[in-house]
């Protein structure tokens, strides 16, 4: 096996998507232990719905590069799915589920008017649950995420403080003076990045995996937030290098493989932690 492997990471192909699968894996942990804590987990899940209108759109307007389309509107999409989750009227998750659905069909509809495919449902399956984009990546695609995962990284380290802040009590830090409601649109943008770049990784419908299950995962065995934040990025890395391994070597679909490494990741923490206390 180790041969095998040897010779499948001499193909710079397999090293360009562990190193990117890697980097999207250690951004989305990041972002969802405060997700999580924010009771705004699905916001991953609504971003993505609207990532795959966005490639309809583009699809149906022939554009070359995807990445133009998709990443302007999902990121318009992540500060109106905060305007409104403000408002009275338009509750967080009733946003949320608005624009996801509302996204979802409208882009399978256009996707069906202005077909160019002879196998459109190939094509949607596979922009929902992930495809072998990952493994066709190029150097730029690689710089791209690159540079994304570093700003990500580099303004959750810049502003851990005014995260936290915002994260535990959000009400408490605007009467200290903090701009709250500037944090959570920073963490609504950084949201839609990552999710846009996740999409060649696991697909729309996957990615709240990557979101949710390390940072749950992470709780179940610490209390502290850098403790969770650290546990949740070391077992989402794992997770994603081991599933992207397997996957090569098993010929299986690498985003179902990753979130099956981060279910299983999961069921181990809970059970390590039942023992723990007791």
């Amino acid at each position: 096996m180790l041969e095998t492997l040897a010779v499948y990471f001499s193909y710079p192909f397999v090293r360009y998507a562990l190193v990117v699968g890697v980097l999207i894996a250690l951004s989305s942990s990041l972002l969802g232990v405060t997700l999580v804590l924010k009771r705004f987990s699905f916001i991953g899940d609504g971003l993505s719905h609207v990532a795959f209108g966005a490639i309809a759109v583009a699809t149906v307007l022939g554009v070359a590069n995807e990445m133009a389309v998709v990443m302007p509107l999902t990121v318009l999409a992540a500060v109106l799915l905060l305007r409104t989750g403000q408002n009275t009227k338009v509750k967080g998750d009733a946003a949320v589920a608005m624009i996801s659905v509302g996204a979802l069909a409208l882009g399978y509809l256009l996707m069906h008017l202005f077909s160019t495919s002879t196998n459109l449902s190939g094509d949607v399956c596979s922009t929902l649950f992930g495809s072998t984009a990952i493994l066709t990546l190029s150097k730029l695609d690689v710089g791209i995420c690159i540079a994304v995962s570093v700003v990500v990284t580099a303004v959750f380290l810049l502003f851990y403080h005014k995260i936290f802040a915002v994260t535990f009590d959000e009400t408490f830090a605007q009467a200290t003076g903090l701009h709250a409601g500037r944090y959570n649109l920073l963490i609504a943008v950084i949201t839609a990045a990552v999710i846009v770049l996740a999409m060649n990784l696991v697909g729309s419908l996957l990615i709240s995996a990557l979101i949710i299950f390390p940072a749950l995962s992470a709780m179940r065995l610490f209390k502290s937030f850098k403790a969770v934040i650290l546990c949740s990025a070391v077992l989402s890395v794992v997770c994603a290098a081991a599933g992207i391994v397997v996957s090569i070597l098993g010929s299986t679909p690498v985003g179902s493989t990753i979130v099956a490494m981060d279910i299983g990741a999961f069921f181990l923490c809970w059970a390590a932690g039942k023992i723990l206390r007791r």
